[in-house]
């Protein structure tokens, strides 16, 4: 299909990567101000159930819940129509299988903003419980076992894409994204240290059949903190992670579709 054919796609894209840089926002916020007032920083589901509170949180809540439904339509037309042009090889493949594994992620987390939204949400259980009932399960183990290596590839891979700075591959060069690469890159890195920890509690959890090992960012900032200057390195993630919504908000607006753009844009690297 020609670019033009594609671009139907595209306000999928700049509509899900503004509701994923909108949670991130959110939870760096109410992070940061949290730790100020000697608090702790908060993980994901928390701060959605704290933007509850407020006028202004109910409409941040409903964006980020439309936002994240978003997200998901574009992964799953990414990896449907191969918006992002891996191909059909072995790797292609498993890139475009990540990305289906991603929006159904995001699909969940926007379902769990919805119901805090109409008052539905539950705090209980979380990533213990609904780990342990996957352990519970037959082959349970190596379910979870493969969510972890899935988790920590992911992870290793934001990483890669900081350290080699890839992302600019795939970004308008401008003279926005050009002086600011230096916080995309800090963001992307960020993200990368957290996922990593998230799937390293996966594999522990699958590796002693203790669902209560397992969590997501507010247990990787909990461990963070436990660590020598926990609370300067927590802070510094959090900081990152306002770069990381940075990132999230620069797609949205600047992210190029191979298989939907035109040949003569110039790309940030």
């Amino acid at each position: 299909m020609s670019a033009q054919s594609l671009s139907w796609t595209i306000p999928f894209m700049r509509a899900g990567y503004a509701g994923r840089g909108l949670t991130y926002a959110a939870v760096a916020g109410l992070s940061l101000s949290s730790i100020w007032a000697g608090g702790q920083a908060e993980g994901t589901s928390s701060t959605l159930q704290q933007l509850q509170g407020s006028s202004w949180g109910v409409v941040v809540l409903c964006l980020i819940g439309l936002g994240l439904f978003a997200y998901c339509v574009w992964r799953l037309l990414s990896a449907g129509l191969d918006l992002e042009d891996y191909g059909t090889d072995g790797e292609g493949i498993v890139a475009r299988i990540g990305m289906v594994v991603t929006g159904v992620v995001h699909a969940a987390l926007g379902v769990l903003a919805f119901s805090i939204l109409i008052g539905s949400g539950s705090s209980g259980g979380g990533f213990g419980e609904m780990t342990q009932r996957v352990l519970n399960l037959p082959m349970g183990r190596f379910i979870v076992g493969a969510v972890a290596v899935a988790t920590i590839g992911a992870g290793l891979y934001y990483l890669k894409k900081a350290i080699k700075e890839d992302y600019r591959d795939d970004l308008r060069a401008n003279r926005f994204t050009v002086n600011w690469n230096w916080a995309l890159k800090a963001g992307v890195a960020a993200q990368g240290v957290v996922v990593t920890l998230i799937g390293s509690f996966f594999l522990v959890a699958a590796l002693s059949m203790d669902g209560s090992e397992a969590g997501g960012m507010e247990q990787a900032f909990s461990w963070l903190r436990s660590q020598p200057f926990g609370q300067a390195i927590v802070t510094a993630m959090c900081v990152g992670f306002l770069g990381f919504a940075l990132f999230c908000f620069v797609n949205a607006a600047y992210r190029i579709v191979p298989r939907a753009a035109s040949d003569d844009v110039e790309t940030l690297a």
